[in-house]
């Protein structure tokens, strides 16, 4: 489209020129034309009135010009005359002439001075005028002279007319020419390649019906021939890395996509993954007349999407995009991710007051300040509880049905969202290998007992073969919580609950994200600077602090920022030179504790900046909005420091994600020891968030340490990071599920 645009656009430049030359050269011959013919029609009117009016003149026969002046007012395109005697008095003039006057007295002088003809184009106002002196003699003496006056805006409207028929004449040319050319580029150049282009799309999804050597393309011969044997190579050097993945599949080495896809094969034996969550890896939405899709800000679909892309499988979630019954099949069903198709996601349809009881309500009221323990108050609905049931049920239906007739399906389940899920599938499905991974933390008994329905969710979740936390902290919370709660047998030494016959593993599986070889030495091209980013702001600043978030009570902003003001205030040297900026993504507005949230945020960070303003600087840079990826990641690059300040927390990405980003292997992390992340983290700044000097103060040893102890801090994390990255996490869950028996 942008090729095609470009051309069109070409062309039409080329053309404007060329109509634009002719028109300006048929403007300036009908401009000469017409002032030839004006000057022409001056003079014989010229030679007209000298005949008429010679003789009043000399015989100063006033009353009788002033007649002949009247019948010369009524002519077409005249304005008017006046005659002078040889005195240079006015004898006679036409009505209305009073305006033009001025401009004659001068040229009037000089051609009675020198007894000689006067013409030129004059402009009075917005009136165009042609002005025609002619000396008037009587048998050889001067006796006056007539003073012609010639509306000439004929002239103008004449020229005015050729440039419309000449615009006119572009656009349809223009439009002609378009036409042409855009079916001549889509015949010859784009349904050619577009069929290079599916050929090569279905060569690097590796279709069985692929050819190496691309089918011919006329224009694109040259072209043809060299793709052909360039994917000649790709899938001699694919065969060769697959290969060396199953080698090192065999050993210790950093995981790759490549070397999960090997493990995968082996451990799946063409056994259907399904992967269940609330939330969709992918939404499409309407912008216009359009449909765009977006990835969520999620560390569950940071974690989990990279498992499918390099597995395959489907995908089972809650469709919440405006456009997203738009783009599904008759089965709900859509390929993704939507510019590179790996697997299939399944979307669900939950009526809104479904959403509001099971997601807003139990989830987001009940579960998760249950869980966190952040000091909210959960609250437990019992309509809420029913819509829990009813859309684990909805979900519990499709599963079923998408593995309906396939043998020993896997079944991941992402989240409190379905604690019920795996009793359902198991009871339907003992055959399938069910796995549920709870991305947040897991309280102590006594905290968990507030649950109205407790035993009900435990029961739920005891149906799963597989229970994974992020840390070993939260296995022993609830395998306690078992213990106490429901009528089992516990067993320490290898961490299985067993309820009814059916045994329960629980383990750890500390989550992350993908970070590979090529990440770890990969360089940006264009790495983003402090300057750049403050300036789209209006801000000048030294240092930088970043932040990334929900907007969640958990996530620990509040005391964020007020361990940023005792900086400041304790520190008053770095008063115009730091800079905090926070990306905080709005979420679950309709709950009333995270609208005041958003409010309390908005208030604090208004007060410090407030209290610190400065002219082009302010310590709290509040960015309010849904970020992507590539927004994120200059912010992550360019930051001297970042902080991650949860009041309790599964394990908290974003800490892993800055680390990832710092290809320069510099800048430092200062992270919560309430979060998950802090058991691999061992090189971060650790912080109470809740102890604000302390946070304050780790911020100043931030910026004030060694350059050499600041790399080899981030170093060693980025180290640990890519060892244990997603892809190590899906072989360890996957290798566990797949060893159960059924």
């Amino acid at each position: 489209m942008k090729f095609n645009f470009t051309i069109i656009i070409s062309i039409f430049i080329a053309v404007s020129l060329v109509v634009l030359g002719f028109a300006l050269v048929q403007v300036h011959q009908e401009r000469q034309r017409l002032n030839i013919e004006l000057e022409q029609r001056a003079n014989l009117l010229g030679e007209a009135l000298h005949e008429s009016i010679s003789g009043q003149l000399a015989q100063e026969n006033y009353q009788k010009i002033s007649q002949l002046v009247a019948k010369f007012n009524q002519k077409q395109r005249i304005l008017g005359l006046a005659v002078y005697n040889v005195k240079d008095s006015l004898v006679g003039i036409s009505p209305g002439l009073e305006i033009y006057m001025p401009f004659a007295q001068i040229p009037l002088k000089q051609a009675m001075g020198v007894d000689s003809c006067f013409g030129q184009q004059l402009k009075a106002g917005t009136k165009n005028f042609y002005l025609h002196i002619r000396p008037i003699h009587e048998e050889g003496p001067l006796v006056g002279a007539a003073v012609l006056f010639q509306d000439t805006d004929y002239i103008q409207k004449r020229l005015g007319d050729i440039w419309r028929a000449n615009f006119i004449r572009l656009l349809v040319l223009a439009l002609a020419v378009a036409l042409v050319t855009t079916l001549v580029i889509q015949w010859s150049i784009f349904i050619p390649m577009n069929r290079m282009v599916e050929w090569m799309k279905n060569l690097r999804e590796q279709k069985p019906s692929t050819e190496a050597v691309m089918p011919p393309q006329d224009f694109f011969s040259p072209l043809s021939r060299e793709v052909s044997h360039m994917a000649e190579s790709i899938l001699e050097a694919r065969e060769a890395a697959e290969q060396e993945a199953r080698l090192r599949a065999m050993g210790e080495s950093v995981w790759t996509p490549e070397r999960l896809k090997e493990e995968m094969r082996t451990l799946l034996d063409d056994k259907q993954l399904v992967v269940v969550s609330n939330r969709e890896p992918y939404m499409h939405n309407r912008k216009g007349k359009s449909i765009e899709w977006i990835m969520p800000a999620s560390g569950m679909v940071t974690a989990i999407e990279p498992i499918l892309k390099a597995c395959g499988g489907t995908w089972i979630a809650s469709g919440t995009g405006d456009a997203d019954r738009d783009v599904v099949d008759e089965d709900d069903k859509v390929r993704v991710p939507p510019d590179d198709p790996r697997y299939n996601l399944k979307r669900l349809w939950l009526s809104k007051e479904e959403e509001e009881g099971f997601y807003y309500g139990f989830s987001n009221e009940g579960l998760w300040p249950l869980c966190h323990i952040a000091h909210t108050r959960p609250i437990f609905r019992k309509e809420d509880w029913q819509y829990y049931q009813q859309v684990n049920q909805k979900f519990a239906d499709a599963v079923l049905d998408e593995i309906e007739g396939l043998e020993e399906p896997l079944i991941l389940i992402q989240d409190y969202h379905f604690a019920l899920l795996p009793q359902m599938l198991k009871s339907k499905r003992p055959d399938a290998r069910v796995a549920i991974f709870w991305h947040i933390p897991w309280p102590n008994s006594e905290s968990f007992g507030i649950c109205p329905w407790q035993r009900e969710l435990l029961y739920g979740m005891q149906g799963a073969d597989l229970i994974g936390f992020h840390t070993q902290f939260h296995c022993n919370n609830f395998l306690d919580t078992m213990a106490r709660a429901v009528e089992s047998q516990i067993n320490w030494d290898n961490f299985t609950v067993r309820v009814g016959g059916h045994t329960t593993l629980v383990k750890p599986f500390p989550i992350s994200i993908a970070f590979t070889l090529l990440d770890m030495e990969r360089v940006p091209e264009h790495q983003a600077s402090k300057e750049d980013l403050f300036k789209e702001h209006g801000i000048k600043a030294e240092f930088m602090g970043v932040g990334v978030d929900r907007l969640d009570y958990t996530k620990g902003l509040i005391e964020r920022f007020l361990a940023v003001e005792n900086f400041l205030e304790r520190n008053p040297e770095y008063q115009g030179k730091f800079t905090f900026v926070e990306l905080g993504a709005p979420s679950r507005t309709h709950i009333k504790r995270y609208s005041d949230l958003v409010a309390e945020v908005e208030k604090e960070v208004e007060r410090i900046n407030w209290r610190f303003k400065g002219k082009d600087w302010k310590p709290i840079l509040f960015l309010k909005k849904h970020h992507s990826h590539q927004e994120i990641a200059p912010y992550y690059q360019a930051a001297d420091l970042c902080m991650v300040t949860s009041l309790h927390d599964g394990m908290n990405l974003v800490a892993k994600e800055f680390i990832a980003s710092r290809s320069n292997g510099d800048g430092v992390l200062i992270l919560s020891r309430f979060t998950g992340a802090v058991r691999e983290m061992r090189d971060a700044l650790l912080i109470n968030p809740y102890d604000i000097e302390r946070t304050a103060g780790a911020i100043r040893y931030a910026l004030e340490m060694p350059a050499d102890e600041r790399k080899q801090r981030m170093g060693n994390m980025r180290q640990h990071l890519l060892k244990n990255n997603i892809f190590l996490w899906a072989a360890r869950l996957i290798r566990e599920l797949s060893a159960v028996r059924v």
